[in-house]
């Protein structure tokens, strides 16, 4: 199989964004984020990525075709959404670095891929001086009708890496959900770690 994985920018993010966009709507439909999406929504949403002079986006191929993506910026480029969640935790917003999403087509998991769209965020934050990173995970309740028997929750594999959930560091941000007519508002833990 040949996958590589490339960080994008610029006119190379700008050429990708669609299917970077459409990825994301793929791989969000499903449990837990259930998202909705649509085309207009997510390009506006990556044109965050193009305007940050320090965001990253990293793509993983196989051959030709995007199987994968993971985006990262300054929080302080997301302040708007989160900065509600930070206060009083002591931590400046300029001071984290977002790991914003990882999305990855099911035959690709178990890979090694997972990993590697961190390792590549997170050294992109250290190279840019950043003392945190941060992500967020959407919290659904455990008797949810949607929720696969099988699924597996991702929290092992983030406290390998070294991340941990911050006590009351919960956003809200509201989307579509696959079935229903209108927008629903979503709880976000946020999980960090320190990089130096």
């Amino acid at each position: 199989m040949g996958l590589r994985l490339q960080s994008l920018r610029g006119a190379a993010l700008a050429q990708a964004m669609d299917d970077v966009a459409r990825l994301r709507i793929a791989v969000f439909r499903d449990w837990p984020y259930l998202y909705d999406g649509d085309l207009a929504y997510e390009r506006s949403y990556l044109q965050s990525y193009l305007d940050s002079d320090q965001s990253v986006v990293v793509g993983a191929w196989d051959g030709e075709r995007l199987i994968g993506a993971s985006t990262g910026a300054p929080l302080i480029d997301h302040a708007e959404d989160f900065a509600a969640a930070f206060e009083g935790t002591g931590l400046a917003l300029k001071d984290v670095f977002y790991c914003a999403e990882s999305v990855l087509l099911q035959e690709y998991r178990g890979m090694g891929l997972g990993h590697r769209f961190f390792d590549l965020r997170e050294a992109h934050a250290r190279e840019l001086g950043y003392a945190v990173s941060a992500f967020c995970s959407v919290q659904r309740p455990a008797d949810h009708p949607a929720k696969p028997q099988n699924y597996r929750a991702l929290d092992d594999f983030w406290r390998k890496r070294g991340y941990e959930p911050m006590p009351g560091v919960v956003a809200g941000f509201s989307w579509l959900d696959v079935g229903e007519v209108d927008e629903t508002r979503k709880p976000l833990q946020f999980w960090s770690r320190r990089l130096t």
